[in-house]
């Protein structure tokens, strides 16, 4: 099956060159001839032809006020244009080459020399509309795998933290209430430029996802200690206080057997650091100040302000005002001073959420 023919134009007031470039060119390609840009600009808008040789000296508008009429339209701008013109100075084959064209032909020409020109240059053109489609497909391509990744990667954080809710069923909800929480924070601090120079280095999305496995860590507690319906002894303490650690360790495996370990950094900060405190004598390593990463003192917040409104077989739930009131108290010992003023500021919107009034 032979290769489907390509049309060329050919726009020049001159029947006679009109006559020679046609009888040169018929016997491979489509050929239509205009005398002049205007007829041209008319016949574009109906057809697209593969290539344009386009005189410069015409009446009504000469070539080069037509190829600016081209390029300024995005229908015809990728057209490839040949001048053919009698103007052999080197200015005027600048300016057309500048305005767009991609060759400058001087008249009169070679019937052969002109062939090979064209030739090449729908070669290349067709070059250019096969890279074009292939990136196009390359970015479909890498467009579903990056769905695909994400795909794996919330699934991978769901199962993980869902495991630790069917666990420990006495905090139900604490997982999505704390990402909610946190997001309500990030949202904030996002807004003033609060750590903006640590917040614009973050997947938001990704940050959010990954603050569910904070509590990982908590596979690794015996379920005499984990679900025990009272208060906990100081030996019992001490061993619910290793979750932290351990689910650092879980994630940092994780993380070592796996190429794309983005997702999982944040998840590992928010297991490890989240009890910490900002005066230094938190756990598990006793971090001071902004030693402690931010997005442990973030979750320090969500996490302490959840506990305290949720009810425990050792407890009663505290009210909004009473939480928010503790966790003010703790500024600049407990909780980063600056993260307890955004707190201060969105509190009602922790409120809303403990209330299940989520949106």
């Amino acid at each position: 099956m032979s290769e489907e023919r390509k049309t060329i134009v050919l726009v020049d007031d001159d029947v006679t060159n009109l006559t020679i470039a046609k009888n040169s060119l018929s016997s491979g390609y489509n050929i239509i001839t205009l005398n002049s840009g205007l007829k041209l600009i008319r016949l574009l808008e109906r057809q697209t032809p593969d290539l344009i040789l386009l005189d410069v000296e015409m009446p009504e508008i000469n070539g080069y006020e037509t190829i600016k009429l081209l390029k300024a339209n995005a229908a015809t701008h990728d057209i490839p244009v040949i001048f053919l013109t009698a103007k052999s100075d080197s200015d005027s084959e600048y300016a057309g080459l500048s305005l767009g064209a991609i060759d400058y032909i001087i008249k009169p020409f070679s019937p052969p020399l002109l062939l090979k020109r064209i030739e090449v240059h729908l070669l290349v053109e067709a070059q250019r509309l096969a890279l074009l489609e292939f990136n196009q497909n390359l970015q479909s391509l890498v467009e579903a795998k990056t769905r695909s990744v994400i795909e794996l990667q919330n699934a991978i954080l769901k199962t993980m933290s869902e495991l630790v809710e069917y666990r420990d069923n006495i905090t139900g909800g604490h997982i999505e209430r704390t990402q909610s929480y946190l997001r309500v924070l990030v949202d904030e601090i996002v807004r003033r430029g609060v750590y903006a120079d640590i917040v614009s280095k973050w997947d938001l999305t990704l940050l959010l996802q990954s603050a569910q496995l904070h509590d990982v860590g908590k596979i690794a507690i015996r379920d005499d200690i984990l679900l025990k319906p009272g208060r906990l002894s100081f030996d019992e303490y001490e061993k619910i206080k290793v979750h932290a650690a351990f689910g650092e360790h879980v994630i940092e495996k994780i993380i070592q057997s796996t190429t794309d370990q983005a997702f999982l950094e944040h998840a590992r900060i928010f297991a490890g650091t989240h009890h910490e405190r900002w005066d230094g004598t938190g756990y598990p390593l006793g971090l001071k100040g902004e030693e402690i990463p931010l997005q442990g003192r973030l979750m320090a917040i969500a996490d302490v302000y959840d506990a305290l409104v949720s009810s425990r077989p050792y407890k009663n739930a505290f009210t909004h005002e009473e939480a928010r009131d503790i966790i003010v108290s703790g500024r600049g010992t407990h909780f980063d001073p600056i993260l307890v003023d955004v707190f201060q500021d969105v509190s009602e919107e922790f409120r809303r959420i403990s209330d299940g009034q989520v949106e």
